[in-house]
């Protein structure tokens, strides 16, 4: 399924879609379900199909709209959440908002201090809501912008050119391509991602207590 969505991106829009998945995972209340991890190392493997469709550019081009795409993401969210500051806890729960992400991007945050904006961009879900409490919490702006660029260009890379490379020695070394074998990937990469926050979410004995922010 996900080799079908990464060729209807690339024909129905392209590097436009991708830079709308990962600045909407990035930053806003409802790109915390998106598949980050995986599309961006997907796109990685096939990026000389998203070069040629994007007017034929070099793949430098791409990655650095993407990150650039990344760090817009996290401002818009910290904006958000330094606009709204304590509205956001008392906000009431649909199918796309629950307050528990929240909270555990809080504690995320209170645990790991400044380099939460950096760590979180290799979390799935953590990386949509760190940026928002980062605003919660009045972060230093400076801070945030620092980290934010950072996490933006470690995380972008190491997916894409992860994708890229092993696509390329692989199939010099051995003759195939991994573009057949992106679900397999793709499962690997969420399972590996996405299985400890969610373990933390749901199993973890310890409450997850919104800090006064007020305090």
């Amino acid at each position: 399924m996900l080799n079908n969505l990464i060729d209807w991106i690339i024909e129905n829009g392209g590097l436009f879609i991708l830079l709308f998945v990962v600045f909407a995972e990035t930053g806003l209340f409802v790109g915390f379900f998106l598949p980050g991890d995986s599309l961006l190392f997907a796109a990685g493997i096939k990026m000389s199909k998203l070069s040629q469709e994007f007017y034929n550019v070099h793949f430098s081009v791409i990655l650095l709209l993407v990150v650039i795409a990344s760090v817009l993401g996290n401002l818009v969210g910290y904006w958000f959440g330094y606009k709204t500051g304590p509205l956001i806890y008392q906000r009431k729960e649909t199918w796309l908002f629950r307050k528990k992400h929240l909270l555990r991007a809080q504690e995320f945050y209170d645990k790991n201090g400044k380099g939460t904006i950096f760590l979180a961009k290799f979390l799935p879900i953590i990386r949509t809501f760190a940026p928002i409490v980062g605003g919660i919490v009045r972060m230093n702006r400076p801070t945030f912008i620092l980290y934010n660029i950072l996490g933006s260009i470690a995380w972008v890379c190491t997916m894409m050119l992860g994708g890229y490379f092993l696509e390329t020695w692989v199939n010099n070394q051995f003759g195939f391509s991994l573009a057949k074998h992106i679900e397999v990937i793709a499962v690997a990469i969420i399972l590996v991602t996405t299985l400890p926050v969610l373990y933390k979410m749901f199993f973890s004995k310890e409450p997850a207590v919104p800090t006064d922010v007020n305090s």
